[in-house]
């Protein structure tokens, strides 16, 4: 078999920026999630996308629950962001503007974030205090932002 298809495969998803997905549930609900485990990763994040396909996000792993900020000075897709602590549980969500410099505060101490379409957690009922399950463990994150 020739292997160059499989390096122009891999040259395209890289630049398309694209991280390893995963699926978590929110509620009862299946969701698509890259994997944003590393400070890298977690601070290019959806930048520079065009659109976000409905029913994906990414969520950012860290490996220590602490209060967290987000603003998307570079994303472009309006986005709706819920933080939950170390066990998975929301504590908070907001929506955020494209390419707007204001902080989005957890309001608490966050080990993960989930960034989803604009509207996505109202459409769904996903309210603070819901749970996020299946989420990728914190032992991988690295630390950094």
């Amino acid at each position: 078999m020739n292997p160059l298809p499989l390096v122009f495969l891999g040259a395209a998803c890289a630049q398309a920026g694209r991280l390893p997905t995963t699926t978590i549930q929110v509620k009862d609900i299946a969701i698509k999630v890259e994997v944003a485990d590393d400070a890298g990763e977690r601070a290019r994040g959806l930048q520079h996308r065009e659109s976000l396909p409905a029913d994906e996000g990414m969520i950012f792993v860290y490996p220590t629950a602490e209060p967290r900020a987000f603003w998307m000075e570079y994303t472009i897709v309006p986005l709706s962001i819920a933080f939950a602590d170390a066990k998975g549980r929301i504590i908070q969500i907001a929506d955020m503007k494209p390419l707007d410099r204001t902080s989005v505060p957890s309001g608490g101490d966050a080990m993960y974030a989930l960034e989803v379409n604009q509207g996505w957690f109202a459409t769904h009922g996903v309210q603070v205090g819901d749970t996020l399950t299946s989420l990728p463990s914190p032992d991988s994150a690295k630390g950094g932002l």
